[in-house]
């Protein structure tokens, strides 16, 4: 039997409360405060992950700060939370450690962490990144689009999660744009795609003028609070939302029922998984970055796998490689929280083509 931990941590109160019925009617900064008091924490037991070469369990740990206070509090406080919940793993007997959401993203993206900790660590951005990449072709290709015929906008793609993704995408994309905030970043980036595979992509800070003609989106930056919004999108646009928190908000749901905005990262776990915690998903099914610790054990890799900011296609290609050996796959498609039928992206796609005409007649 081989054997993982996770890292996790609530976005926001109502997080909290799902776990802890009993605080639902506390303020929400009282309860967040309240509740970053305590210590990390083992808070389930996961059971049934087994492949057709090995089988494994494992355990959430949660770091108790939202994220929220994983952003505004000192890093050296929110790592010093975040080793302590490694240890737990440790004393629980995991082989390897999962780093989620904001956990991987504060300070150096888990180098500090592995170095106070006695097993290795993995962001799980490598698998994050292969199965968002996956998600997005497929959901563009039902949506009636091509990304060797599409504008395609990649979103933070300066990050270690966009930056590969952009590499990636590059390969068969002709009409791509980078968005970030730093221009010396992008610039070096844009570089380096055009030396590796011939095409000259554009770069903006501009995120909205961007978004404007973008058919296909993958966006992954590190805000806090959402940065698309329903008048960004054009008809039809297809939006893989990486991010956690995420980067589309909830009103592009409530107001535009002509785009496509998927979750990306979302993947079936193979065996009869227990995963003994509600996180919003469908039975068997979790975050691609949780899985990459769950196949690293299955393959008995314990190993520091995806760590720090530089991430490669390599590694990209090699953890997809190994989740299609052990039976992962993508876990069909959600948006904001909910399963997405073959029949309501029909719908979405008929929407999409009606208002295309009436919008550029009204040019």
């Amino acid at each position: 039997m081989q054997n993982f931990a996770f890292i996790i941590h609530p976005m926001n109160a109502e997080d909290i409360a799902r776990k802890f019925k009993f605080t639902r009617y506390m303020p929400e900064k009282v309860l967040e405060r309240a509740f970053a008091m305590l210590p990390s924490m083992n808070v389930a037991h996961i059971t049934g992950v087994r492949s057709p070469y090995e089988e494994a369990e494992g355990w959430f740990i949660a770091c108790p700060l939202t994220a929220r206070l994983m952003m505004s509090l000192p890093a050296p406080y929110v790592l010093k939370k975040v080793i302590q919940g490694g240890r737990i793993a440790e004393k629980l007997g995991a082989r390897i450690l999962g780093l989620g959401a904001f956990t991987k993203v504060v300070a150096d993206a888990g180098v500090t962490i592995a170095k106070n900790l006695n097993i290795p660590v993995t962001t799980g951005n490598s698998y994050t990144v292969a199965t968002a990449i996956e998600a997005t072709r497929e959901a563009a290709r039902l949506m009636g689009h091509d990304l060797k015929r599409s504008s395609v906008v990649i979103m933070g793609a300066t990050g270690s999660i966009g930056r590969v993704c952009a590499m990636i995408v590059a390969r068969e994309a002709r009409d791509m744009t980078l968005v970030a905030r730093s221009e010396g970043k992008l610039e070096e980036l844009a570089s380096r795609i055009l030396y590796n595979t011939g095409l000259a992509v554009k770069i903006t800070s501009d995120s909205k003028k961007a978004l404007r003609s973008a058919d296909i989106v993958i966006t992954v930056t590190s805000a806090v609070d959402t940065v698309i919004e329903p008048e960004d999108l054009k008809a039809g646009a297809v939006v893989c939302d990486v991010a956690r928190p995420r980067d589309v908000s909830r009103r592009v749901a409530e107001v535009r029922d002509d785009v496509l905005v998927i979750e990306g990262g979302v993947v079936e776990v193979p065996g009869d998984v227990e995963f003994n915690l509600n996180f919003g998903f469908p039975p068997g099914t979790a975050y691609a970055c949780m899985a990459e610790a769950m196949v690293l054990a299955l393959e008995k890799r314990y190993e520091s796998y995806t760590l720090g900011r530089e991430l490669t296609i390599e590694q990209v290609e090699e953890i997809d490689g190994l989740a299609r050996k052990h039976g992962f796959k993508i876990g069909g498609f959600r948006s904001f929280g909910r399963a997405l039928s073959l029949e309501e992206i029909e719908q979405i796609k008929r929407r999409a083509q009606k208002a295309q005409p009436a919008k550029a007649a009204a040019k």
